[in-house]
């Protein structure tokens, strides 16, 4: 065979993976006729793609064991991710995946785990554990990604909105003195003449910043909530900041205490139910006592289900008071998230931003907001549209 006939049979087959085997497709090539990978890689596409909407696997645990072992056997991990999460709707996956023997065969991704903490409620212990397990490996993936640029954000900012260009003499920082007056170094003295003094203000306390993380436990906000959790378990790790980690539907439940492990935070989530923002954000008020030095996210789609002339007022006397107050639409990496958008307008009228924001740029937000540099500014300047 020439190498002109191996090309064309390669898109031959890489046609027939896509398109399927039934005659109707034309390619005239048929399972027999692949390689032993090409004929498994067929296999399994045709089990998910091709079967009956939700029996393709005939609701074998066995089964699906297998199959979920045979897509990592013939996809990269890219592929594998996609593949599991279009087995969850269309094999029925989620109840299958209420076994234990499933969790243990299954490559974890935010998806998974924002699954399985939709389940945890009528999981037993046995599964539980082993879907803790599967989510822990999914958080700490996400904390090995997104720690380093938050610290670094995060400290950065409190060390610069520390700085102040009249402080006392046991506060001068004099290696940030020096290097700002370089160019009034004066030969004949072999010293540097400071025109402007670099140190640090004196602060009442250790804690320089409060930041309040109110995240909706809505369906639809199930990945914002799985990184909200690692971002505020990392933010609470700092000690020159105080984190709270409040969660919402109609009802609101602070979850600060189990800061210190983004799990407990997922698993004491109820994903789905009902809105009520005003209320999460009435609670989260009350737990505002220093303003100017607090920092509010409020992370929901805004679909309300309260009171939203109240939430409107409540919002406003936040952003009067002093205290920086964002509303974040999504913090996922899925795209554009779908939103209220007349609310959304409402609260950046009133001096509460709203926009998505993907993990990555979060930390960079977190900086813009302690540093006290207008938001919407930061959000402009990342490509980011504001509503």
């Amino acid at each position: 065979m020439t190498d002109t006939d191996e090309r064309s049979l390669d898109r031959l087959t890489r046609w027939r993976l896509v398109l399927g085997g039934d005659e109707a497709d034309g390619i005239g090539i048929a399972r027999s006729a692949l390689s032993e990978a090409d004929a498994g890689r067929d296999t399994v596409l045709t089990d998910l793609y091709d079967a009956p909407r939700r029996g393709g696997l005939g609701g074998s645990k066995p089964r699906v064991s297998r199959w979920l072992g045979d897509i990592r056997t013939y996809f990269p991990s890219s592929v594998v991710k996609v593949m599991q999460s279009d087995a969850m709707e269309r094999l029925g996956l989620r109840q299958l995946l209420l076994e234990p023997e499933m969790l243990e065969s299954v490559q974890p991704d935010v998806h998974l785990a924002t699954t399985l903490i939709g389940l945890s409620s009528v999981m037993d212990e046995s599964t539980k554990e082993t879907a803790r397990t599967v989510v822990r490996m999914v958080t700490d993936e996400l904390e090995k990604r997104l720690r380093s640029a938050t610290v670094q954000a995060v400290t950065g900012a409190l060390d610069r909105s520390a700085r102040t260009s009249r402080p006392r003499h046991g506060d001068i920082d004099w290696n940030r003195t020096i290097a700002a007056n370089l160019r009034h170094y004066q030969a004949e003295y072999r010293t540097v003449v400071p025109e402007k003094l670099v140190g640090y203000a004196r602060r009442r306390s250790q804690v320089q910043r409060e930041i309040i993380l109110a995240i909706d436990q809505s369906g639809s906000m199930a990945e914002s909530v799985a990184f909200a959790s690692v971002f505020g378990a990392v933010l609470a790790s700092l000690p020159s900041v105080s984190t709270r980690l409040v969660v919402f539907d109609t009802n609101v439940v602070d979850l600060t205490d189990d800061l210190d492990d983004p799990v407990d935070v997922l698993f004491g989530v109820q994903l789905g139910g009902g809105t009520d923002i005003n209320r999460a954000v009435a609670y989260c008020q009350g737990h505002i006592t220093k303003p100017t030095e607090t920092i509010m996210i409020l992370i929901s789609d805004l679909y309300e289900g309260g009171v939203a002339d109240e939430l409107l007022e409540r919002s406003r006397a936040i952003a009067d008071s002093g205290a920086t107050m964002i509303a974040l639409l999504a913090l996922s990496d899925s795209g554009a998230p779908s939103f209220d958008a007349e609310l959304a307008g409402e609260l950046s009228a009133i001096g509460v931003p709203s926009f998505a924001c993907t993990p990555d740029l979060f930390p960079d937000l977190m900086a813009a907001a302690i540093e006290g540099r207008d938001v919407e500014e930061w959000a402009s300047g990342n490509d980011i549209v504001t509503h």
